[in-house]
């Protein structure tokens, strides 16, 4: 089957286009014609210097996937030849989905909504995943609560639709070119970051403090969301905080350090979401899988309006 590899860690010039041996499903694996992947930060930290997912170079990356079953192992019982299925491959130590063919153990793939495109539906898992983690589970947002996420890109995107349909109030800090996106997917508020500051929006907007704080940001983010969080409050960030806490601790905050482990449930959760009306895969740019140098600069770069969806049917 046709890949590109990666051919050692680093910059975008070190992916290749290949022929290599098309993986074959264990018992409880299934064999999926991969339509479609996307690109995440991720991708790009572990091109760059991935050992620490336990990943040696020459290899395959690419850790979202739509497409369709071709084989099953002996022992799977939920999926079958045919079946149109999307989900996030695992990282540490497995080859990625930026080629031909993935194999994955059924317990982590879910059906396809039958309404997205496979280009669509390749947007979806990673980013909108970790969301759902975040904002359903981690989180436990339940109705008429506010909800502040830092960040409306790749994850953030999902999670303020994610939040919105559970009935919270939205607010989220943006780019300047996604603030009208922001609020079009369901943002109570969006916060331009460039040139406004977000604790003096949340007071000015909002009659009491925030219930739950997203961070997809980093750095000092979640410390200094503190203020405006109620106490028994909830913080949940994708990356490390840092910054003094101070006496934060007097009000009793659950923070959740977050690493999406892979799951059918949340894609089903999205799944139901999306069927509803209620949740669209945000989309940048489709790139062919021969352009993914192009999308991973594109990722580095920054500035973009969604996920950047790489064609596998066209290479």
């Amino acid at each position: 089957m046709e890949a590109m590899v990666i051919t050692d860690f680093g910059g975008t010039e070190v992916f290749e286009q290949r022929e290599v041996d098309q993986p074959t499903p264990g018992p409880t694996e299934v064999l999926v014609r991969v339509h479609a992947s996307s690109v995440n930060p991720v991708d790009c930290k572990i091109r760059q210097a991935g050992s620490w997912a336990g990943i040696t170079p020459p290899t395959v990356i690419g850790y979202d996937v739509s497409g369709v079953v071709e084989g099953i192992g002996d022992e799977v019982t939920d999926f079958e030849a045919g079946d149109e299925v999307f989900y996030t491959p695992e990282i540490f130590g497995e080859q990625g989905s930026y080629a031909e063919y993935h194999v994955a153990d059924e317990s982590i793939v879910a059906r396809k909504p039958e309404s997205l495109s496979h280009e669509e539906a390749a947007a979806l898992p990673l980013a909108g995943g970790t969301a759902w983690e975040a904002i359903v589970e981690r989180g436990d947002v339940t109705a008429g609560e506010t909800v502040l996420i830092h960040g409306a890109g790749g994850v953030g995107s999902h999670a303020v639709q994610i939040a919105d349909a559970a009935g919270a109030r939205v607010a989220a800090r943006t780019s300047p070119a996604t603030v009208e996106q922001t609020e079009d997917l369901g943002a109570t508020l969006a916060i331009d970051y460039e040139s406004e500051e977000f604790v003096e929006a949340i007071e000015s907007t909002f009659d009491e403090p925030v219930d739950l704080v997203f961070d997809t940001v980093g750095g000092e983010t979640l410390v200094e969301s503190t203020d405006i969080t109620k106490p028994h409050g909830r913080l949940v960030t994708i990356l490390e905080p840092e910054g003094e806490w101070g006496t934060a601790y007097q009000k009793n905050l659950t923070v959740e350090m977050l690493f999406l482990e892979r799951d059918r449930r949340p894609l089903d959760g999205l799944r139901r979401l999306v069927e509803q009306g209620r949740l669209e895969p945000v989309i940048d740019s489709v790139l062919p899988l021969s352009d993914v140098a192009k999308a991973h600069e594109m990722v580095e770069e920054g500035g973009l309006t969604g996920k950047i969806v790489l064609s596998v049917d066209d290479k």
